[in-house]
């Protein structure tokens, strides 16, 4: 026994210290252009076009991130973007929730067929619905404005969020339901004073994924603001700033105003990863 018991522990604690290595490495990997991004961000124009590669830039070109600042108006494209996350958390957390609790909760006619037909929106590509979406914003005169990015996440039209919250408010014991209801309270009040405090996990989760979406979306605001400067978001102006639209590209710049996108995400996620983690895995395994 002790003879076997010599050998088991070297062996398990080789495999966990090549685990931990290989983890380590991907890690770095991954890393690699974040940091590739920050140097970038740091150099001067001349650094930036410098061959080899240097992670730690001399002189450190602090100035590039006032210029964004001075020369960009850079407070604009962040509270244009700021316009979509709010419509985006609204309709994430306010309206899919309640859509998710209707569907979970309230019997009705045709309710799981009109589920599946909300599910089956997910198949269809995107692709397909930008042509009608963008002719029946045109005809009612609202291209160029921000209500085309704002309506459709205002009334949560993301079937995903939908789904996850079904899943979770199945998941709460039927019996605080039925107590509620026998002390009179409304369904609306059963989703706020019940469902709302028992559901911080997948609030969490649907609120990160909604601002991520809304933060870095690119597409949408180029289609319906995109000929207005004015209106235009962070992520139009990092693109514009490498597409010419500024003048020549200085990627030192561009990767200033980056890092300036990037930085929030990755705060959201950093405080957010947990209730990620623990709302996707509590709405798998509920029925």
């Amino acid at each position: 026994m002790s003879h076997q018991r010599g050998h088991t522990v070297p062996v398990q604690s080789t495999g966990r210290l090549a685990s931990y290595l290989i983890l380590t490495i991907g890690a770095l990997l991954l890393l690699f252009p974040l940091a590739w991004m920050v140097s970038t961000s740091l150099k001067t124009p001349e650094r930036v076009a410098f061959s080899e590669i240097e992670l730690i830039p001399y002189p450190v070109a602090w100035w590039n991130y006032v210029r964004i600042f001075r020369e960009m108006p850079m407070f604009s494209y962040v509270g244009n973007s700021l316009k979509i996350v709010g419509a985006a958390l609204f309709g994430g957390i306010v309206t899919c929730s309640l859509a998710g609790y209707a569907f979970a909760r309230i019997r009705f006619p045709g309710r799981d067929t009109l589920f599946l037909v909300v599910l089956s929106t997910m198949m269809l590509p995107y692709v397909v619905r930008l042509i009608p979406l963008y002719l029946m914003f045109d005809q009612a005169r609202l291209i160029n404005t921000f209500w085309p990015l704002m309506l459709p996440r205002l009334l949560g039209h993301d079937a995903f969020f939908i789904f996850l919250y079904r899943q979770f408010f199945r998941g709460i014991p039927e019996d605080l339901f039925d107590a509620a209801r026998v002390d009179g309270a409304s369904e609306l009040g059963i989703w706020r004073s019940i469902i709302l405090p028992l559901s911080k996990p997948v609030l969490a989760t649907v609120g990160i994924f909604a601002f991520q979406h809304a933060w870095g979306d690119y597409l949408w605001p180029l289609i319906y603001v995109g000929s207005r400067k004015a209106n235009w978001t962070l992520a139009l102006a990092v693109t514009g700033q490498s597409n010419n639209a500024f003048g020549p590209p200085e990627w030192n710049i561009v990767m200033a105003m980056t890092v300036v996108m990037v930085i929030p995400v990755l705060l959201v996620f950093a405080w957010g990863q947990r209730h990620i983690t623990e709302g996707v895995t509590t709405t798998g395994i509920r029925g």
